[in-house]
């Protein structure tokens, strides 16, 4: 096994980031929808108020995957971990790296006592739905996903 360690993101981890949201919407069939300016995702994460966190798998000093979260709030279950990315390099897949980063999320969801862990996967993405599935995930057929785009 490499030399795998797990670590809390820093700023000059976001242009690496980036890559592999691309990487992921590339994978996902819609790179044309990442428009996150490398300036605002900086901001957002390192500003003076920053939204989301993450979490960075690294092989001997090189980022190869990350988990991204911000916390949710729900009024029936109070504060909830909302993963907004999980991704581990396509040549770093099947190493369990992405299992590390998952557990590692477990662990930070129970020392900030949230209710749960919430996350949305695409339909037709078979591996990510049977890693899910590992770890009981309960999917949810009834609801529908809404966004509206501010312009």
């Amino acid at each position: 096994m490499e030399n795998i360690s797990l670590r809390v993101a820093r700023k000059e981890d976001c242009p690496r980031l980036l890559e592999l949201i691309r990487e992921l919407a590339e994978y996902e069939k819609a790179p044309q929808e990442v428009t996150v300016t490398l300036e605002h995702f900086e901001q957002a994460g390192f500003g003076s108020n920053p939204v989301w966190k993450a979490f960075v798998a690294e092989v001997d000093g090189q980022i190869v995957g990350f988990a991204l979260y911000y916390v949710r709030y729900s009024t029936w279950k109070g504060s909830r971990l909302y993963l907004e990315d999980i991704i581990v390099t396509e040549k770093w897949r099947g190493k369990k790296i992405g299992q590390m980063l998952f557990e590692q999320l477990f662990q930070e969801a129970k020392e900030k006592q949230f209710s749960g862990i919430v996350f949305q996967v695409l339909e037709w993405n078979e591996p990510a739905i049977n890693f899910y599935k590992k770890f009981q995930a309960k999917f949810d057929p009834e609801w529908i996903n809404v966004s509206i785009e501010m312009k």
